[in-house]
């Protein structure tokens, strides 16, 4: 079974700001087990669904 986590980003108007904000992200998702399986992004934020086999 999978378990899934869902993350919104409100991005800014500062590019650096926002790459940081998603470099940490990532980042931290990953070193829990988390990888992304669906990115979605309109005008203000940025959706990301991350998924990982659930322990049972």
């Amino acid at each position: 079974m999978k378990e899934y986590q869902a993350v919104v980003v409100k991005l800014t108007r500062h590019t650096r700001e926002n790459e940081d904000t998603l470099t940490d992200l990532l980042n931290e998702r990953i070193r829990g087990g988390w990888e992304p399986a669906l990115i979605s992004q309109d005008k203000d934020q940025l959706v990301l669904i991350f998924c990982r086999s659930a322990e049972g």
